[in-house]
């Protein structure tokens, strides 16, 4: 499979946090994905850019919080993660770029 420019639009960035190391325990890794991106383009993107077999795909939408930006109220942005389990035998190294 080639990796297509919609790939890289359907996955925006990893997610490297404490509870997305502990997913890489059960062969899971988390992407930060485009809003519109559903659970069959996330699953094509992540097998076609690295080359693994995917078993699942769960999505979540974290809402924004309203935080203070130099003392005026600002809001962060909504983000969608996809918590993607992988094949046994499968890994990502996240730690290196693409």
């Amino acid at each position: 499979m080639s990796a297509k420019a919609e790939h890289y639009d359907v996955i925006v960035k990893p997610i490297i946090t404490e509870k997305a190391t502990l997913t890489s325990e059960n062969n899971g890794v988390v992407f930060q994905v485009s809003k519109d991106a559903s659970k069959p383009q996330i699953k094509d993107a992540v097998e076609a850019l690295f080359g693994v077999k995917v078993k699942a795909v769960n999505t979540t939408i974290t809402k924004g919080k309203t935080k203070r930006f130099r003392g005026q109220p600002g809001r962060r942005s909504d983000v969608k993660k996809a918590y993607v389990t992988l094949e046994a035998g499968n890994t990502i190294d996240v730690t290196t770029g693409l």
